[in-house]
């Protein structure tokens, strides 16, 4: 009787331990099963522009942070979506990511026009497309209004600037990526000269109406020979300038030279004490006109350096709690 005994207890022991290993292969299986990535499309009377979705694994119906990501020139949301990884930290830490894309008949080599004037004002061009598919995107999804986001590369990055321009209502905080500051140019001849360098000063920029501080991130390498490093420093001075006429002098902290991944950096942060960082610029030496830290399964990627995509996301999550500002619910624009 004690031998069945023994053997009983010892098969409930293995049944156990096969339910356990079930149990977690299960939990495996779900956790790395991906989001959707969904086909959109939006039109307005400056013109239609399509864009994929990603919607994480982890969306349950509950309002969550929503990051509209603008790609660079030759690039398109697939090939974004791949180099940055974004999509991944999209499912880590539970938000949904917008990539509008730029079309052919509007620039042939799918930039975004950041400088052409009637691009750099609000409901009107391409602003009024990336806005709109924004607030289409946040009414048919649950979306926490308060925490959307845009970032961008190149004339992506020089897009987003224009977007936290314009819509400082609608977007909680800006990611430029080897981008150009607001209205750095007003053409297509003197865009070649802003992206050399020679641009239009920030303090001859005049402001949009009711253009206020949004917190700002800036990546750029410094020995990027397609859009010269100043602008970088342009776009922090801008979003500085504004941050400082709303809040006060700011606390500046300029960190160590540091290295990640195979490549050095070094960080300046601007801050109202004691909050979160107001402004964050990120200079990447010796690096050239690619994402930080990107996957090589996208354009324009460099795999050192400091991780741009995860440094933007922490930066954008914290931005909500930095500026406490009453935002009204994003609506659906209009649709053709």
């Amino acid at each position: 009787m004690a031998f069945r005994g023994t053997v009983r207890r010892a098969l409930e022991t293995v049944r156990l331990l096969k339910r356990s290993a079930e149990k977690k292969t299960r939990h495996a299986e779900i956790d790395a099963m991906p989001g959707k990535f969904v086909d959109g499309s939006y039109s307005n009377a400056a013109g239609t522009r399509t864009y994929k979705l990603y919607v994480p694994k982890n969306y349950a119906g509950k309002p969550m942070p929503l990051l509209v990501m603008l790609h660079g020139c030759t690039q398109d949301p697939d090939d974004f979506a791949a180099g940055t990884r974004m999509n991944s930290l999209a499912d880590r830490h539970g938000f949904l990511v917008v990539y509008p894309a730029q079309s052919t008949a509007a620039n042939d080599g799918k930039c975004w026009n950041w400088f052409t004037e009637k691009n750099q004002v609000r409901d009107r061009g391409e602003p009024s497309i990336i806005a709109g598919i924004t607030r289409e995107v946040a009414a048919r999804y649950a979306v926490d209004e308060r925490r959307i986001y845009v970032a961008g590369m190149s004339a992506g990055a020089a897009m987003a600037v224009i977007m936290g321009a314009t819509y400082p209502d609608l977007y909680a905080a800006v990611g430029a990526h080897s981008g150009l500051p607001y209205r750095a140019a007003h053409s297509a001849f003197s865009a070649f000269a802003a992206m050399q360098g020679n641009g239009a000063s920030p303090a001859d920029s005049p402001s949009p109406p009711g253009r206020r501080s949004i917190p700002t991130i800036v990546f750029h390498g410094d020995h990027d020979a397609m859009v010269n490093a100043g602008n970088g420093a342009d776009i922090v001075d801008q979003a500085v300038s504004l941050a400082a006429a709303e809040y006060g002098p700011l606390q500046k902290t300029v960190g160590e030279r540091s290295s990640a991944n195979g490549r050095d950096y070094t960080t300046t942060v601007y801050r109202a004490a004691p909050a979160n960082p107001l402004v964050e610029q990120w200079v990447l030496h010796g690096a050239r006109h690619a994402w930080s830290g990107g996957s090589p399964e996208g354009s324009y990627t460099d795999e050192t350096g400091p991780d741009a995509s995860a440094e933007m996301v922490r930066f954008f999550l914290n931005a909500s709690s930095t500026t406490e500002r009453s935002r009204p619910v994003p609506r659906a624009a209009p649709a053709h």
